[in-house]
């Protein structure tokens, strides 16, 4: 561990310097000389960064470069070997696409669509940072690439438990991440796709969908495409909703991380698509396993985040409403039909996407709940988010229930979305 001394680390080209950020402790950082950048963003010459608590990090160079480092660490480690070569390869191949798609937009011609990069993988490969790399190098030179988020399990866009698109119009900020202006969020409810695989389905189509008539509106975001982070689950039911995904969103590059079985698999039952370019990648050695204990308080410090900001800079507000004046909703599941209603032999079964009618009780306590932009009902599946609200109490007695909010003023809307995820406010 790197107490909070002061210390210097002068980087070859091509090198690069990996940190992990105590689970307690910030840390700052700043580039003396050279040039450096972190996760294709690149750093400012003398400015001090400050990383917040849990940040794993690399402070890449391609030319050479002296950083300094003030504050405690868990990790600390210079390192020459890195797969930043094929990275940029990678980009540069991305950018002669979008270049070749602004070109045939602009003589009429209907191969006007720039590259859809699914980034895909076992849990801890680096998809994130490789997404992240990929959006700011294309960004760095004035695309505006949309990024979307399918991995429920962490949230790099908003909450967990989402999925949700954003378009990407500047280099990623290090420190506060993907920027929050205009997102589409779907509210999934759920930190694993088991809890309901077809609602998540249901969900990413109709993501895809959202995003298509955007595209088809907007030749400069076509031809800038989208760069697509999935979720760490590449086996059975997971390498399922990884196929459905690639098809939903029509992706035509596949990069896989580190994984030769998953790249071999995908390559046999994807050679039908003609159009689809499927690549192998190294990981990054700097990638470090998460348990499901640090994967816990990651959510739950995303969670924190987003009512109050990265250094507690935001304050959310505190409210009252009725219970009459919100319909609470969970979608899936709802009565099974009695075997005595159906054929002979079928199982009952509920039903993934049905909308049922949740009643407010002390059980909602500590839940995030989303606010649906829905009119009606009948169109929560189908609505995106307008945000979340947590649930702090509940008065049974005076049909009261008191939530915070990141804002003040009325919800935008009555109906709420309930799902499994808690958040205990520490």
């Amino acid at each position: 561990m790197a107490t909070g001394t002061s210390r210097q680390f002068k980087l070859a080209k091509e090198s690069e310097l990996r940190i992990e950020v105590g689970m307690e402790t910030s840390l700052r950082l700043r580039l003396l000389s050279g040039t450096a950048e972190i996760f294709g963003t690149e750093l400012p010459p003398e400015n001090w960064l400050t990383f917040p608590p849990r940040h794993k990090f690399a402070i890449f160079t391609w030319n050479g470069a002296t950083i300094e480092v003030n504050g405690t660490s868990e990790v600390e480690y210079v390192a020459d070997e890195t797969p930043m070569i094929s990275y940029v390869n990678v980009h540069a191949v991305l950018e002669g696409r979008r270049a070749r798609a602004k070109a045939s937009s602009t003589n009429g011609t209907d191969s006007s669509q720039g590259p859809r990069v699914m980034v895909v993988g076992p849990t801890d490969s680096g998809k994130s940072s490789l997404a992240k790399m990929l959006l700011s190098w294309a960004s760095k030179q004035s695309w505006k690439p949309t990024f979307v988020d399918l991995d429920i399990g962490q949230g790099s866009i908003t909450v967990p438990g989402c999925i949700a698109a954003t378009p990407i119009e500047m280099p990623i900020d290090p420190v506060e991440g993907i920027p929050l202006e205009m997102p589409i969020v779907y509210f999934f409810g759920h930190t694993t796709p088991s809890a309901n695989a077809d609602l998540y389905k249901v969900l990413v189509k109709e993501l895809a969908q959202t995003l298509e008539r955007q595209f088809a509106g907007n030749a400069e975001a076509r031809a800038a495409g989208m760069v697509i982070n999935t979720m760490g689950w590449v086996e059975g039911v997971g390498y399922e909703l990884l196929l459905h995904a690639i098809d939903a969103f029509n992706a035509n590059v596949v990069l896989v991380l580190g994984q030769e079985k998953l790249c071999s698999m995908l390559k046999d039952v994807l050679k039908s698509k003609p159009n689809l370019d499927i690549v192998k990648l190294h990981k990054s050695g700097g990638v470090v396993p998460r348990n499901t204990k640090f994967r816990q308080k990651a959510r739950s410090y995303r969670i924190r985040e987003y009512f109050y900001g990265l250094v507690n800079d935001l304050s959310p507000h505190s409210n009252v409403a009725n219970f009459s004046d919100v319909f609470l909703f969970k979608i899936g599941g709802g009565p099974q039909a009695p075997r005595s209603a159906l054929p002979i032999g079928a199982e009952p079964a509920a039903d993934p996407t049905r909308l049922v009618p949740v009643n407010i009780n002390r059980d909602l306590l500590h839940l995030v709940l989303a606010v649906s932009y829905a009119k009606e009902p009948d169109q929560v599946i189908s609505s995106n988010v307008a945000g979340f609200i947590y649930i702090t109490d509940i008065d049974v007695q005076r049909k009261k229930i008191t939530y915070v909010a990141p804002c003040p003023g009325d919800l935008p809307s009555r109906f709420l979305i309930v799902g499994t995820l808690t958040w205990l406010e520490t």
